[in-house]
């Protein structure tokens, strides 16, 4: 009897019917008896049936993220440690409502594979509302398609009590336009929320002086900066302005971006670079040279790359000022020249 029953379950698995751990273990035990009550041979039996379950059901799930989804075996495998499918309506219908929604394969393929919860949402229920939410402040279907292939957590946040709040927040200060710009740029605000990170920094910037025009462009351009912690974000913000920039003006914007962006030993070696940039250019103003206004420019002296520099800069005046190169590689003071 105790086979019968097993092979009843196992069957009506692999016939894709979606039976519960619950259902199918009434099905084995039939009935509502104690294990305790079972001899140790029919227990040893229900461990070994309770894992044939587990690993068809991870076979399934498996399979379906390879032929479905289009992930790699070992993507399907490592993604399945996330997500288990019994049967393929839900799934199905979830990547026929993104495809009919104008997402590519290749889109929704990262999607799963960054997060396979989406597979199990209810499509009308759960991802329309949000994507209908989204296009109805500006965002078009192809950047919605674009952004949510790489923040895919969006249509598993709570539309009530995280993606309308953010909107609110961010509405107050920006007009919708720039509201969807900042989707655009900056999706991770609707994912995590404003109030632990945005709002506070927002709070710092306004507390420096930096006006509303400037906290605009940062949301809308340069949003990344304020994913830091607020103590990290007002550090950076004061090292700013101890490097001489002004936050009423928008360079100290693109200045708090690079600062954030930038790999601290790389920035560190960067501005060692400009320094020397700097040193050289000054010899050449003292001795007259060339001229601060006709011959030479912020972009001149930065843009080119060093082999540049040095040909325009170091070489050409190598005759006039025997020191100069020295002075590039910081063995020389410019007073000493």
């Amino acid at each position: 009897m105790v086979v019968l029953c097993k092979l009843k379950a196992l069957t009506l698995l692999r016939l894709g019917y979606p039976q519960s751990s619950s259902s199918i273990l009434k099905l084995f035990f039939v009935g509502d008896v104690k294990p305790s009550h079972f001899p140790l041979q029919n227990l040893l039996l229900c461990r070994h049936f309770n894992s044939e379950i587990s690993e068809t059901h991870h076979d399934f799930t498996v399979n379906y993220l390879i032929n479905s989804c289009g992930l790699s075996p070992e993507g399907a495998i490592s993604t399945s440690k996330w997500v288990e499918l019994r049967s393929p309506k839900t799934a199905d219908s979830v990547l026929s409502f993104l495809r009919n929604y104008g997402f590519s394969e290749t889109q929704m393929s990262k999607m799963v594979r960054s997060c396979p919860h989406l597979l199990q949402l209810h499509p009308e229920k759960t991802l329309l509302p949000k994507l209908e939410f989204f296009a109805s402040f500006g965002v078009s279907k192809k950047d919605l398609a674009t952004t949510l292939q790489y923040e895919p957590k969006l249509l598993a946040m709570s539309l009530e009590k995280r993606i309308i709040p953010t909107y609110d927040f961010l509405r107050s200060m920006l007009s919708q336009k720039k509201v969807a710009s900042v989707f655009r740029h900056g999706s991770w605000i609707f994912v995590e929320g404003h109030s632990k990170k945005v709002a506070p920094n927002i709070k710092v910037l306004r507390e420096s002086g930096m006006p509303q025009h400037c906290i605009s462009m940062m949301l809308t351009c340069h949003p990344r900066a304020l994913i830091l912690k607020p103590k990290d974000f007002g550090q950076l913000v004061d090292e700013v302005k101890q490097m001489g920039f002004n936050l009423q003006k928008s360079t100290s914007v693109m200045a708090i971006n690079a600062l954030c962006a930038a790999n601290r030993s790389t920035w560190n070696r960067s501005c060692e670079f400009y320094k020397r940039w700097c040193s050289v250019v000054k010899v050449l103003l003292l001795k007259g040279l060339i001229n601060g206004i006709e011959n030479v420019s912020l972009g001149s002296v930065l843009v080119p790359p060093e082999k540049c520099f040095l040909e325009k800069f170091v070489a050409r005046y190598t005759d006039e000022v025997p020191q100069l190169l020295s002075v590039y590689q910081g063995r020389v003071e410019v007073q000493d020249v």
